[in-house]
C-alpha cells in the first residue's frame, strides 16, 4: 500500500468520524445554552391602538431597539414547549410622526422564553418595561409629563442563518404612561410589528 493510499484511507475515516459526530455536537450545542450572550437590533413601525375613550391620539412613528441578553438556563421541559429562559436589557428609541413630531428614549429590562424544539426556527415570548424620557408634555394630550414608562409584551421568532447570526421578526403590544406621577395620564398604546437581526457573542 502506497503512502498516498494510506493518506486517502485516513482522510476518509476522519471525515466519516466527523460526519458521525456532527449530530451529537449539534445536540450538545442546543442543550448547552446557559451563559450564551446575544446582541440584536430590531426596527418596526408603530401602529396606534385605542383602548380607552380618553386615548384620542393616533401614535404613529418608528421604533428602534438595540438589545443584549444572556441565557439563564439550558433547555427545560419536554415536548414542543421545551425552552430556555433569558434575561436582558434593551434601549428604546421612538421617533413619533403623529399626532405631532415627538421622541422617546428609554431603557427596558426584559425576560425572554425561547422554544428550542423547532430546529433552526426558535419562537419566543418576551416582555419588559422601564423608564422613557420624552418631549410629550404640551405635544401629546394624553400625557402631561416628559418622564414616562414604557411597558411591552410580545412574541416573535429567530431563524438561524449560521451558528452565530439569525434573522428576527415578531409583534409587540406597547403601553406608555407616567404611572400617575403627573396629570393627565390617559396612556398611549401601539402595536409594533418588527424585523431585525441577532448575533451570538459567545
Amino acid at each position: 500500500m502506497t503512502d498516498i493510499s494510506r493518506i486517502c484511507i485516513v482522510a476518509v475515516l476522519l471525515c466519516a468520524g466527523l460526519a458521525r459526530q456532527s449530530p451529537v455536537a449539534a445536540e450538545e450545542t442546543v442543550s448547552a445554552l446557559i451563559g450564551t450572550q446575544t446582541v440584536g437590533m430590531m426596527v418596526g413601525g408603530m401602529l396606534p391602538v385605542r383602548v380607552m375613550d380618553a386615548q384620542s391620539s393616533k401614535l404613529n412613528g418608528v421604533a428602534v431597539h438595540p438589545s443584549w441578553q444572556i441565557a439563564l438556563t439550558n433547555p427545560i421541559g419536554s415536548g414542543w414547549w421545551r425552552g430556555s429562559v433569558a434575561l436582558g436589557v434593551e434601549a428604546a428609541f421612538l421617533g413619533i410622526a403623529e399626532p405631532t413630531s415627538a421622541y422617546g428614549v428609554g431603557v427596558t429590562p426584559k425576560v425572554v422564553y425561547t422554544l428550542t424544539s423547532f430546529g433552526l426556527l426558535k419562537p419566543y415570548l418576551e416582555g419588559g418595561g422601564g423608564p422613557l424620557w420624552t418631549n410629550f408634555d404640551g405635544r401629546i394630550p394624553e400625557q402631561g409629563s416628559d418622564f414616562n414608562f414604557l411597558v411591552w409584551g410580545g412574541a416573535g421568532a429567530n431563524y438561524d442563518l449560521t451558528v452565530r447570526w439569525a434573522l428576527n421578526a415578531g409583534l409587540r403590544f406597547s403601553h406608555i404612561s407616567n404611572a400617575d406621577t403627573d396629570s393627565p395620564n390617559s396612556g398611549l398604546n401601539y402595536l409594533l410589528p418588527f424585523v431585525g437581526v441577532t448575533a451570538k457573542l459567545f
